[in-house]
């Protein structure tokens, strides 16, 4: 060992355990039970107005930022825009060191292309420490206190989560991504992934592997083998190429017991099952396993069949409540469709009843929807179910006469309806919630869970595959629309228009982009290259339409064709001619629910738009993203909000603002707080990057009381 390999360990053993006057945030959104909360109560109700700020970390980069940092000690951990990971002197902001995976690794196709990076994950014996990134395909293991990689786990530092997911095809051909950090337990970390939702994607496995050596411990098929439990709700060997069913969303866990809680997404394709016909377990399932094993405990599946991708869409949290005056150990779920789902952890038991309701069947032919869904009788949905022309937007006699006119051609029926061809299904909650991928928070002294909610309405259809389309339009129709949409218009700026792309990119990057991804589009290596210059061909040489703006939710991609029947005609939000929501506010909630009762203690709209703000039409609330955490100090913060992109702090018992900022972009991340020599911070990341008419940038803001 060099002199400074061990001056430098030195330093960092000493900064990790021997900080009495410190409180770590030593795991994604807190901690591995999932809870989002803090024992730390410097900042409290009485003086949390006094907030400023107490560093700012610039990361030179523009793009979606989403990161839950991890604060170990003295150092906070976090990623660029880009998925570049830094170490951060957590008390002053100073950068420590910077690691860059597209430098230390020769590969050029890593960092700018990269997928969202939620977090990081880390573990030690007390004599060692590792941080855990993922970036694209790959793992990295990652000495904490050089910034360098550790060679000695998988292929000099890395390992390739492309391998074993489907053993009858090229690993290289595989498409998956590491959006969400790996869970820590004892010496494995356990990983998901985020892969394609259409045709082809490789199959959801969860797996286990060695923090030493990153050798593979153990393997959880979410799509069943022969032999194994929920094979017979799949046709027989859909398991060859069915795809998806994957935990995305990241997990949780049962240290004291051993148990790893891994909620699923839908299976591919996402809006139509005719070749996947049966339940489809284990998509759209919370899943209970034996952390050593892998081995399924319990499992609860939320949707049937699922054809709306309502993918459990954020890890569960722990937490204790009071049942016929006795404590029990539970686990929370919340999810797309507005609803939260509680268990006993161990058994898997509903703590509140869970009905399955009849639903109507699909008109579709070869299709064949579940009879019934399953819906909890307790809590009340935290977000609305269902639009109705009383429901539409007051905010101007001509913006509701046009809501009314484009309802009417709507179908507009609640959850589960099946999406049909040649008319428009009103999906509400939206795409993306309802909860989404931030998660919620609990105060584990009172069992009251905190949960912030989209209320936006958006619209699907899906087409008709014509047999004899043939080239670059039956690719684009196939591949590109689901997200593009059929005008080629985008969602900007996630997913951007690609009227005019070949002008704007060369035919070289367009293909670099296909095969690995960018931004929130996961790579498709499978595509044949001369499909793909069949592609840019339409692109270059087609008209270019107009149309109207689509959007696309965190767990979609396009799809590659295989045959299916139908495909989906692009995500659309029920939108006015001005760009506001078409429906009435509240446009998103922040709520608070007691879960020993199953009641609401309180319900208020999170966030405004300025422009609406100055007209007077304040309190409607908006989109938001990412979630809550909530502080032994009776605090809860949360950034979230779109478009005024405000850090707010709210009294966690009754629902009133004790303090807002604005940050210099939308802190679409979940913040997170820590004390270092005794003092308590708070920070969130802000980047902004889902308005696009809002600066884009990349900062680490922290606060702390003068």
């Amino acid at each position: 060992m060099t002199v400074y390999r061990f001056l430098a360990l030195s330093v960092f053993l000493v900064s990790t355990f021997t900080h009495a006057q410190n409180t770590d945030w030593p795991a994604y959104n807190g901690g591995v039970n999932g809870d989002h909360y803090s024992p730390l109560r410097q900042i409290n109700r009485a003086n949390v107005a006094h907030l400023q700020q107490a560093w700012i970390y610039d990361t030179g980069e523009k793009g979606n930022l989403e990161a839950n940092p991890l604060v170990i000690g003295r150092t906070l951990y976090g990623f660029t825009n880009s998925g570049k990971v830094f170490a951060l002197d957590a008390a002053s902001g100073k950068r420590l060191w910077l690691f860059d995976p597209a430098v230390e690794v020769h590969d050029p196709t890593i960092g700018g292309a990269a997928q969202p990076s939620r977090g990081l994950s880390y573990w030690t014996d007390g004599h060692e420490a590792r941080l855990f990134a993922g970036s694209m395909n790959y793992l990295y293991a990652i000495d904490p206190a050089t910034g360098h990689l550790i060679p000695s786990f998988g292929d000099k530092g890395r390992i390739d989560l492309r391998k074993g997911l489907r053993d009858s095809e090229g690993y290289e051909q595989q498409s998956i991504a590491l959006t969400t950090p790996g869970l820590i337990y004892k010496d494995l970390i356990i990983v998901g992934g985020r892969n394609p939702e259409t045709h082809p994607a490789p199959p959801g496995d969860i797996r286990a592997f060695d923090v030493h050596t990153g050798a593979l411990r153990w393997t959880f098929h979410t799509i069943p083998r022969p032999g194994e439990f929920g094979y017979d709700s799949w046709p027989d060997s859909a398991w060859q190429s069915a795809g998806a069913a994957n935990n995305w969303a990241g997990m949780t866990l049962d240290a004291e017991r051993g148990i790893v809680y891994a909620p699923t997404g839908s299976a591919v394709f996402d809006f139509y099952g005719g070749d996947r016909l049966g339940d489809d377990l284990f998509a759209d399932t919370l899943l209970a396993l034996d952390a050593n094993t892998g081995q399924r405990l319990w499992h609860f599946q939320g949707v049937h069949h699922d054809i709306w991708d309502r993918d459990f869409p954020a890890p569960p949290a722990l937490l204790t409540v009071t049942r016929n005056g006795k404590p029990t150990d539970a686990i929370a779920q919340t999810t797309k469709q507005g609803v939260v789902y509680l268990f006993d952890r161990i058994t898997g038991a509903p703590l509140f009843p869970i009905e399955e309701k009849p639903f109507p069947a699909s008109d579709l032919q070869g299709e064949k929807t579940s009879p019934t869904q399953p819906w909890p009788t307790e809590p009340a949905p935290f977000a609305r179910q269902r639009v109705t022309e009383n429901d539409l937007t007051n905010r101007t006699p001509a913006a509701h006469a046009w809501a009314v006119q484009a309802f009417s051609g709507l179908r507009s029926d609640g959850q589960f309806v099946p999406f049909t061809s040649g008319k428009s299904t009103i999906i509400f909650p939206g795409f993306d919630g309802g909860a989404e991928w931030g998660g919620p928070a609990i105060d584990p002294h009172t069992g009251v869970l905190y949960v912030n909610a989209n209320e936006m309405a958006w619209t699907g259809e899906l087409g008709r595959t014509e047999p004899h389309a043939s080239g670059g339009a039956a690719l684009y129709a196939s591949q590109c629309s689901i997200c593009h949409g059929a005008t080629r218009a985008g969602s900007p700026p996630a997913f951007p228009s690609l009227i005019g792309v070949t002008t704007r990119l060369t035919n070289d990057q367009i293909r670099q982009i296909v095969a690995h991804g960018r931004g929130r589009m996961v790579g498709f290596p499978s595509l044949d290259p001369a499909k793909v210059s069949e592609l840019l061909d339409y692109l270059r040489t087609s008209a270019s339409p107009a149309g109207e703006q689509a959007g696309a939710p965190e767990s979609t991609s396009p799809s590659s064709g295989s045959g299916i029947e139908y495909h989906f005609t692009g995500y659309n939000k029920f939108l006015d001619p001005d760009g506001y929501p078409a429906i009435a506010p509240p446009w998103g909630t922040l709520n608070a629910i007691d879960l020993n009762t199953g009641k609401f203690l309180w319900k208020i709209p999170l966030g405004e738009y300025p422009a609406l703000a100055a007209q007077g039409l304040t309190n409607t609330g908006s989109e938001n993203y990412g979630g809550p955490i909530v502080t032994a100090g009776g605090v809860l913060f949360i950034g979230a909000t779109v478009y005024d992109h405000k850090f707010r702090a709210f009294d966690s018992s009754t629902g009133q603002l004790l303090w807002e900022t604005t940050l210099p972009f939308a802190g679409i991340a979940t913040p997170a707080t820590y004390s270092i020599d005794g003092k308590q911070y708070v920070v969130i990341a802000a980047s902004g990057g889902r308005d696009p008419k809002s600066p884009v940038g990349g900062s680490y803001i922290a606060f702390s009381l003068p």
